[in-house]
Order: structure tokens, then C-alpha cells, then sequence
């Protein structure tokens, strides 16, 4: 069958535009999906401080930016609260993980990786990490319970998380006692 001219190039334009649409729907579902956590290797080092994490005890953490090929790690979740919650912090944070303590030993954490946002977290623990004072995470609230339960502290989601738990100064610029 035969169509006239105008009809043939309306049919090639409309199969043209067909593909196209289905390659940009490919593309912006590649965007979309999630950003995966990265495991630590022996020489990944904190983002602030360039200690290297295999070597020290307690929970780790990730920030994964957009534009950014490798996620910056750090040596607690401390320090990554410590950024995600400054006012100036304006990098656009495509995702953040940390070590769930429930599902890994804390004096040699593995893998264990979950959602920050949907992580449990325990405040005021004796219980030290890297850096000293932390605020451990764990992949479920009964988990963060049994942990500050032992150890102390208070079970917080990560929404209630505010920048004076998360001081990296240990509170030590407000001791009245020094």
C-alpha cells in the first residue's frame, strides 16, 4: 500500500518521535533509580579528617551527591549529621546510608547498610565510636531499644536528629567547667 507523500513522512516523524519518547522514558527511570551504598575497602579514608575507617569501631557513614561518582564516607554518623544538618549545607544529597549496629559488630562493621532516613539511632550512649562520642544507628527501632537499653541513651528517628545532638565538639565549647 501506497500513501501519498505527506502521509509517508507523517508516519516515519510520528515512528521517529515514538522512539524517542521511549528512549528519554529509559533514561530519566535510570535517573531515578536509587543510589546504591558503597562498601568500605581498606583504603577508604573520612571525608573530613582522612582517617581510615577499616580501623576503627562503630558505625560509618555515606553521603552520596549528586554529580558525584563516589560517595563521600565518613568515620560516624556524627560527622554525617554534622553536614547534612548545617543550614548552609547546599550540595544536593541524592542519598545517605549508614551502618545499621544491629546487623553488624560494632568493633569490625561490615556492610549493613541502610537508608539513613529510615534508620533508628540511639543518643547520649556510653558507648564510643571513632571520633568518641556517636550516635549509633540501627536498621530498626527495636534494635536501637535493646542497644540503649545496655548501653544508654534515647531511641530518635532520624527526623528528630537536631544539629546540638550532633556536635563534633563534644558540647565542650558549652562546659562551664573548663
Amino acid at each position: 500500500m501506497r500513501f501519498p507523500l505527506p502521509a509517508r513522512h507523517l508516519a516515519r516523524n510520528t515512528a521517529a518521535l515514538l522512539v524517542a519518547a521511549s528512549l528519554l522514558a529509559a533514561c530519566s527511570k535510570t535517573a531515578d533509580a536509587p543510589v546504591a551504598p558503597k562498601e568500605i575497602a581498606q583504603d577508604t579514608y573520612c571525608a573530613l579528617d582522612g582517617m581510615l575507617l577499616a580501623d576503627y569501631p562503630g558505625p560509618k557513614a555515606q553521603i552520596h551527591y549528586d554529580g558525584s561518582p563516589a560517595p563521600d564516607f565518613f568515620c560516624d554518623t556524627m560527622e554525617m549529621f554534622s553536614l547534612l544538618l548545617k543550614p548552609e549545607q547546599a550540595r544536593k544529597v541524592a542519598a545517605a546510608y549508614v551502618q545499621a549496629m544491629d546487623q553488624t559488630d560494632w568493633n569490625q562493621p561490615k556492610g549493613a547498610w541502610v537508608d539513613a532516613k529510615k534508620a533508628f539511632y540511639v543518643v547520649g550512649s556510653k558507648k564510643r565510636g571513632a571520633m568518641g562520642p556517636t550516635i549509633p544507628s540501627f536498621a530498626t527501632r527495636e534494635g536501637a531499644q535493646a542497644f540503649a537499653d545496655k548501653e544508654g541513651g534515647k531511641v530518635h528517628p532520624f527526623a528528630e536528629i537536631t544539629s546540638d545532638m550532633a556536635r563534633l565538639d563534644g558540647g565542650a565549647l558549652h562546659d562551664q567547667r573548663m
